[in-house]
């Protein structure tokens, strides 16, 4: 080992680009960032192959003075922070001061920039490349704001170049970027061009509708017709964004957009809550996505916890983690089949319902044999003797389907059985197909859940009280919140320092393997601050048991029955997916069927 020296700023700000700027993207992150705070409402952005050869980001915010352009590309030289408390409540998305000086020391970097305040017609430009690091101040033209140029990324550092993948992959990362950036500023306008070819121009968006095009813009139109609108506040905390339904899932997480006070952040506390809301709708192995912003005190997060700024620490982490889970299941809950039937500009809902009229309603008047069950006895689904009630009910239920004023419910009336399978309903709008065992199985599986909900949890002592050698941290955690496992039916002693005795168990889970149970529970509380196990293990019993208590295939339904079922479905919370997140039913418009058979073309 050699005397400790004291490192070259060269030096120091090239070990700082290695942590700062990864590949084009993170520059283009980083100059974004900067214009951003700047208080700039219009950014272009130009790239050259792929982002190597040239990234450019002009903007129309406050500039940069003359006399601090050269001061702008050293080391923790920043406008945002001055002291202490500014870091303890910061509110711009830069603070650290290294962006422009890390890449400035990794390329061929040149500022042209005119503040908002100063009297004289042109602007100033700064250029430095790389290694020698030594400014140079010229006058340029240049209206209000700053444009920087970045060339030659890498062109002192050819072992990082390697690094580098394909032009076509280093300008999707790009993409990526100005994506989540325009989801994280509405008011601001963006327009990207790569190799002198526009691929955005995202205008800044006011009103909801505007908000909502831009969504649709970067994520896709069948997000946005897949998603449900969150709004929630409490607590001191803002939850509001788009959510996308269960069925709408993807099979990798690359659709997840989260902003914490306008920052995007990647955080497993966050992900673990999204999780767990959608954790009984969402098929095994899927991924939600959505586009969600959480607002709380800038005090209350600390977003210096990470070079990148990627990550983020909350103050009470518990409380974050159970809002954001509350939050979400209530909203998938709350979704009923009437939300997928939007109404269009004229107030009507979208499609048509198939043409039903006096001929098809006097020939049910001429079935009064049809196999029908009572409409009283409908819900337990069972088969019944035919009555004449029930036919007279269902004829009313087809005469309202061919009355152009009368109500219908979202998901119609049922009009046939498919393979002992299915059922076909037919509502105002198309056709809707049901598979009738996993309608039934969500509804049985979330009476169940509210029947446990609505009783106290109860506990069973264990007949021999079980002994289990866990950490010296886990043991203390078993011990200071003694109360909270007590209030989700565990029962934990400290019996030594890394030694603890299980002595209550919830009675519905008695069969489980205990241990485990336990060492879950308190990996979770010391993660996340709760733990959320005995209610999944409960609610996977529950689960069980109503796919054996549901009706099965091949079981013949009358049309009551169907109906009944139809009505339950729209009446129970998560009833678009059953307890494995299998669709429960599908819809087809009118207007797409007649695509099918070409019609009107």
């Amino acid at each position: 080992m050699t005397r400790i020296n004291l490192l070259s700023q060269r030096l120091a700000n090239q070990i700082a680009a290695g942590e700062v700027v990864e590949r084009p993207a993170s520059v283009v992150k980083e100059l974004l960032e900067n214009s951003l705070d700047a208080g700039a409402n219009r950014l272009e952005i130009d790239i050259e192959q792929g982002g190597i050869k040239l990234l450019k980001v002009k903007d129309n915010g406050a500039g940069i003075h003359k006399q601090d352009l050269k001061l702008a590309l050293s080391r923790h030289a920043t406008s945002k922070i001055s002291d202490l408390e500014d870091l303890e409540n910061i509110q711009s998305l830069g603070f650290r001061g290294e962006a422009l000086a890390s890449i400035s020391s990794v390329s061929r970097l040149s500022m042209i920039s005119k503040a908002a305040d100063d009297d004289q017609n042109s602007g100033w430009k700064v250029e430095v490349e790389g290694q020698d690091m030594e400014a140079t101040l010229l006058p340029a033209a240049h209206g209000q704001g700053t444009t920087v140029e970045v060339r030659d990324l890498f062109f002192n550092t050819p072992a990082r170049k390697k690094f580098l993948k394909t032009e076509k992959t280093e300008f999707s990362r790009i993409d990526e970027i100005v994506k989540r950036i325009a989801l994280s500023r509405f008011d601001v306008q963006f327009t990207l061009q790569h190799n002198q070819r526009v691929i955005h121009k995202l205008l800044a968006a006011t009103t909801d509708q505007e908000k909502q095009r831009r969504v649709g813009l970067v994520c896709g139109p069948a997000f946005v017709e897949n998603s449900v609108f969150v709004e929630m506040e409490g607590s001191g905390l803002r939850l509001w964004g788009w959510v996308s339904l269960p069925t709408f899932s993807r099979s990798q997480a690359d659709l997840q957009y989260f902003y914490v006070n306008g920052r995007i952040i990647r955080d497993k506390l966050v992900t673990h809550a999204v999780k767990q809301a959608y954790r009984d709708v969402l098929f095994h192995g899927r991924h939600p996505a959505y586009v969600l912003y959480l607002e709380l005190l800038p005090s209350a997060v600390d977003v210096n916890v990470h070079p990148t700024k990627h990550e983020v620490r909350f103050r009470d982490s518990r409380l974050v983690h159970d809002f954001l889970f509350s939050s979400l299941h209530k909203a998938l809950a709350d979704v009923t089949p009437a939300d997928h039937f939007v109404p269009d500009a004229n107030g009507q809902a979208q499609g048509s319902g198939f043409a039903i009229n006096d001929t098809s309603v006097n020939y049910l008047h001429q079935q009064s044999n049809l196999s029908l069950a009572d409409s009283g006895q409908a819900n337990s689904y069972q088969s019944f003797r035919p009555g004449a009630a029930a036919v007279q009910q269902q004829i009313a239920a087809f005469e309202k389907l061919a009355g152009d004023n009368a109500e219908v419910p979202p998901l119609g009336y049922a009009i046939a059985q498919l393979h002992g399978i299915y059922i076909l309903a037919q509502n105002k709008e198309g056709l809707i197909v049901v598979d009738m065992h996993a309608a039934h199985e969500r509804i049985t599986y979330e009476r169940m859940k509210t029947a446990c909900e609505n009783e106290e949890l109860k506990m069973q002592p264990l007949l021999v009280p079980l002994s289990i050698a866990v950490s010296q941290t886990e043991a203390e955690c078993a011990e200071s919140q003694k109360q909270v496992l007590m209030g989700i039916g565990l029962e934990l002693e400290r019996a030594a320092e890394e030694s603890i005795i299980v002595r209550q168990v919830p009675s519905i889970l008695r069969n489980a393997n205990v241990e485990q149970l336990v060492r879950d529970v308190l990996s979770d509380v010391l993660e996340y601050g709760s733990s959320d196990r005995i209610q999944s293990h409960q609610n996977e019993l529950l689960s069980t048991m109503a796919c054996h208590g549901s009706v099965r295939a091949n079981r013949q339904l009358t049309i009551p029955e169907m109906n009944a079922l139809l009505r339950d479905m729209e009446a129970t919370e998560r009833s678009g997916q059953c307890n494995h997140g299998r669709p429960t039913w599908v819809y087809q418009s009118l207007e797409e069927l007649d695509k099918l058979f070409l019609r009107g073309q």
